[in-house]
């Protein structure tokens, strides 16, 4: 029996996973022949020192509600238990331990695949994994480092969403209910989060 699968991985910290995250998981889907997309919940971001970053099981819950009744989406939170802060290639490493007979690749926008250099251990990422870079506004993707592995999509949408964004408009008491899957931003607004 052949256990292979071939799995596209979504890592952040989705706070809050927005149409975006969903969206350009469910094209990755469609166009590259994965079998499932994982959103991998990040606990803490090493390039990030967000003080709005809310607690790695309430984002995970709402992951959960953003991909619900989609089966080839998946919220993984393998990097709970991993030392923080979250590094990608402890990531791969567990993953690849965890699950041998996967292939695992890394769907990024163009504002991270632009500092992948800056990455703990980014030659080994980019040696052995498959990355797919979608464009993101502002992010040239001239400004890429060149690799055989690294693949950049330029049919891939651009989403112009972004979850500090949402956070804001939260916090102002404005309406933001199209700009999330509609499990979330009832979750949002039934828990008060992001009102502070």
């Amino acid at each position: 029996m052949n256990n292979h699968k071939n799995i596209g991985l979504l890592l952040g910290t989705f706070n809050p996973p927005h149409i975006g995250h969903t969206l350009i998981a469910n094209y990755f889907y469609i166009t590259k022949n994965f079998d499932e997309i994982w959103f991998i919940v990040s606990p803490q971001n090493p390039f990030k020192k967000d003080i709005n970053l809310i607690d790695e099981k309430i984002r995970l819950e709402m992951v959960s509600l953003a991909i619900e009744n989609a089966n080839y989406l998946k919220a993984s939170e393998i990097e709970f238990t991993l030392p923080k802060p979250s590094y990608t290639i402890n990531t791969l490493k567990k993953l690849k331990n965890d699950y041998p007979k996967y292939t695992f690749s890394i769907i990024m926008g163009s504002d991270n695949a632009i500092s992948i250099e800056k990455w703990k251990d980014f030659q080994n990422i980019i040696d052995n994994y498959n990355i797919y870079v979608y464009p993101r506004t502002g992010y040239s993707i001239k400004n890429i480092l060149s690799n055989k592995n690294i693949n950049i999509d330029h049919s891939a949408p651009i989403i112009d969403i972004s979850s500090t964004w949402i956070r804001e408009q939260i916090k102002n008491g404005k309406d933001v209910q199209f700009f999330l899957r509609k499990a979330v931003y009832e979750f949002i607004m039934e828990n008060r989060i992001y009102r502070e």
